[in-house]
């Protein structure tokens, strides 16, 4: 049984239709990997269908260190409930991927602070945390020497949710894309082992984000909604009720407003409109699907309401970003598609 060495899937050249899939018997990648390492071509979707309980309980099941990742831009997202009662009393480090798209400005022992109040929160308990990015490998030597302080010759077990960065991060250790890396929620499909520095590490399927807009939307505009670079704050100083639509993804109104600031973080690619809260039906009903775009698969939308009881709260949708509001707002209303969570927080940033 050969395994592909990008995504772990068991190779087969039989049936062109099912993952593993390999024109060439002595391949060392599954076409749909080849694809997406080269052509970033999409052959065939996996976002769904990886059961994440058989996978969360394959891991209990085995002796490592764990290595959680999790994605700072959508770190609501990246939350693995119950992580606690899944996997007691483990050795956990938690590797933190993107930190280069949140500003300079935003400092690690601000960003550092968040986290720990966040896990403490979830009732999640790490050993040590590491802030990474792209930027010059920035985090790698430090998370390799806690790897080694705290895995007492054991592998490292790397876990997280879809799309939050796994096997990435595991190229930059390693110095080379050797696994299959990409923008596509489901890219890993198996437990995948890599050798790095004498280190085994094991790379897990993705835990199903399954309630991210990143699986409501057609794939082909995932492009336009992860942001590629640092994002750039998109700041807005409102008086009286406001009404921000993100493309046709997202609205959010901002009721019983006097005097108050909306940043938004979010993909540069991601248009913003701004109008009236009374105008806000009307408008979105008329440029739906024309100048409100991209929209979700279906046009099924849900609303979260919630007093502003912090001073400054951030208003957080799963895949697609967040707004911090600062000021005197009443009530905050969040139109998403039905499937797609909300989370209100007090400010990241």
């Amino acid at each position: 049984m050969v395994k592909c060495k990008g995504c772990g899937i068991t190779l087969q050249s039989t049936d062109k239709n099912l993952p593993g899939y390999t024109p060439k018997p002595d391949a060392a990648y599954c076409q749909r990997c080849f694809r997406l390492i080269h052509y970033d071509d999409l052959t065939v979707s996996m976002r769904k269908g990886i059961e994440p309980d058989s996978i969360l309980k394959q891991i209990s099941q085995m002796d490592g260190l764990i290595l959680l990742v999790a994605d700072l831009f959508d770190f609501e997202a990246s939350m693995i409930p119950g992580l606690k009662r899944i996997l007691p009393g483990r050795d956990m480090i938690l590797a933190v991927t993107k930190r280069d798209l949140l500003p300079d400005t935003v400092s690690h022992e601000k960003i550092a602070h968040f986290i720990f109040r966040r896990l403490k929160e979830e009732g999640t308990q790490i050993r040590d945390l590491v802030l990474t990015s792209s930027v010059q490998n920035e985090g790698m030597d430090e998370l390799l020497s806690l790897i080694r302080q705290y895995r007492k010759d054991r592998p490292v077990i790397v876990i997280g949710k879809a799309n939050s960065g796994k096997s990435t991060l595991l190229n930059r250790l390693a110095g080379d894309s050797v696994l299959t890396a990409s923008r596509y929620p489901g890219t890993t499909l198996d437990f995948n082992e890599i050798t790095i520095d004498g280190i085994t590490f094991i790379d897990t399927p993705g835990i199903e984000i399954s309630q991210s807009i990143l699986m409501e939307t057609n794939e082909k505009d995932l492009k336009q909604i992860l942001p590629a670079r640092t994002v750039k704050p998109q700041i807005f100083q409102l008086k009286n009720d406001q009404s921000f639509a993100v493309g046709g993804l997202a609205r959010v109104d901002v009721l019983g407003c006097t005097k108050a600031t909306a940043v938004w973080y979010c993909s540069d690619a991601l248009p913003i409109h701004r109008g009236k809260a009374e105008n806000a039906d009307v408008y979105w009903d008329k440029h739906y699907g024309e100048d409100l775009v991209p929209v979700p698969l279906h046009n099924q939308f849900r609303q979260y309401a919630k007093r502003k009881d912090e001073d400054k709260m951030d208003v957080v949708i799963d895949g697609l970003g967040w707004v911090c509001l600062s000021g005197d707002i009443r009530t905050v209303k969040v139109h998403v598609p039905k499937n797609v969570n909300v989370t209100f927080r007090k400010a990241m940033i």
